[in-house]
């Protein structure tokens, strides 16, 4: 989510930043910004700390910038149902756009504060209700069924679970009358989380989309059946990872051994010498990307380029990748050096930019930057993996090193041996 006010909370702005749900609960109940919480006067007694439903969808439509009431209540929704707020009127964790009270939960009561609670905790619950006498804390049907069950369980320490729930009611009537109020409800609202109504998705347990193959199983089989068969049709992400496989060290063993589980950095300095392994050289024929990214694969690439006299290509677009790296008090003077081997009128290296490129990159060049060739990078960049790269992979130049590397296993070998001896 990205928020509109810049109220800080809890320290440096949340404007325009990626929102976790405790970040708009915590800002939806500050005392400027959020909404107004309030005790509301209820014929012959009072409701503390409430807010109304049509308030929460109000402040997440102005807050998160969303347009839609249905949207708002949504979201409001998602929050709701991991117990972050809640009705005092009803046990189903959502959100109604009308004047229902809701309340906030304790941060000693969210889900990333919270044990996960067993049943001895929720039998301790319930008979503690049973203690407190008041018609507003009896039990429902299902909490006196779960007792029961419970009761029978823990037959054997339901003494101690029963001075628990003593213990703890002694504490709760030395408190406040009205606190005591809110820490009921909002005790109760955690146990609506996580020992939900009949009927209502458990969001700690159940998946909402296993709780809707349960409902609707053939339709469920039929998007499933649906979906492999586009995801089979199109292969790409199969041939992806069927290609990249032998070169994930944790799916494909690599030799001498796996750095990543050993103490062996043998393998790593195979990858950085100059003279490149089968399985590296093969990798250069799946992307320009990377065979520019093995230092052995773009002096080869270079070398090639230059047998076509078109070497400048790369070493404009290996100019500009440096010049993201350099120091700020460098790239004034280095964005005038480049232009002036590839860009400028009778440079010596000159490179074959459109128009388009070659205007935006000389209105960049008015206030240099690091990214002030980006537009010329990227059209080089497309020119050789368009032409250069294809006839590149198709070249004496890398179809011999192909085939020596695979059937010079032996060397692989021999330089494993005297890098094992060197270390």
């Amino acid at each position: 989510f990205a928020v509109k006010s810049d109220a800080d909370v809890n320290g440096p702005s949340l404007c325009c930043r990626p929102w976790q749900i405790e970040d708009i609960v915590m800002f939806i109940q500050d005392e400027e910004e959020g909404v107004p919480i309030r005790t509301v006067k209820s014929f012959m007694t009072k409701i503390p700390s409430v807010v109304t439903g049509t308030d929460i969808v109000q402040w997440l439509m102005k807050n998160l910038d969303i347009e839609d009431p249905a949207e708002a209540i949504h979201v409001g929704g998602l929050i709701a149902s991991q117990g972050y707020f809640f009705p005092i009127s009803d046990h189903v964790l959502s959100l109604k756009d009308d004047g229902t009270f809701y309340r906030f939960q304790a941060p000693y009561f969210w889900p990333s504060n919270c044990w996960e609670p067993e049943n001895t905790d929720y039998a301790i619950y319930l008979c503690k209700r049973t203690m407190q006498n008041k018609t507003r804390l009896e039990l429902a049907d299902y909490e006196a069924e779960n007792l029961a069950r419970l009761q029978r369980a823990f037959a054997r320490k339901w003494e101690f679970i029963f001075m628990q729930a003593e213990a703890q009611v002694k504490i709760d009537r030395k408190k406040d009358k009205s606190e005591r109020k809110i820490l009921d409800s909002q005790e109760r609202a955690f146990w609506d989380v996580h020992r939900p109504v009949p009927g209502c998705v458990n969001t700690t347990e159940m998946d909402i989309r296993k709780c809707r193959r349960m409902k609707n199983p053939h339709r469920v089989k039929k998007v499933l059946a649906s979906s492999a068969k586009v995801l089979w049709t199109d292969g790409s992400l199969i041939s992806y990872t069927e290609q990249y496989m032998e070169y994930d060290p944790f799916l494909t063993s690599p030799e001498p051994s796996n750095p990543w589980t050993s103490d062996d950095c043998t393998f790593w300095d195979l990858e950085t010498s100059k003279e490149p392994s089968q399985q590296r050289v093969k990798k250069w024929g799946f992307s320009l990307d990377e065979a520019l990214k093995d230092p052995a694969g773009q002096e080869l690439f270079l070398k090639f380029l230059e047998s076509e006299f078109s070497s400048e290509n790369l070493r404009f677009w290996l100019a500009v990748q440096d010049l993201k790296q350099r120091p700020l008090l460098e790239v004034a003077e280095r964005t005038q050096e480049i232009w002036a081997e590839f860009l400028a009128e009778g440079a010596p290296s000159t490179i074959n930019l459109d128009s388009h490129s070659y205007e935006r990159t000389g209105h960049n060049l008015k206030d240099p930057g690091r990214y002030s060739y980006e537009d010329a990078q990227d059209h080089i960049y497309k020119l050789m993996k368009s032409d250069s790269y294809t006839r590149f992979l198709r070249s004496n130049a890398y179809q011999d090193l192909l085939i020596t590397r695979k059937k010079g296993k032996s060397l692989t070998g021999k330089r494993l041996t005297g890098l094992m001896q060197s270390s």
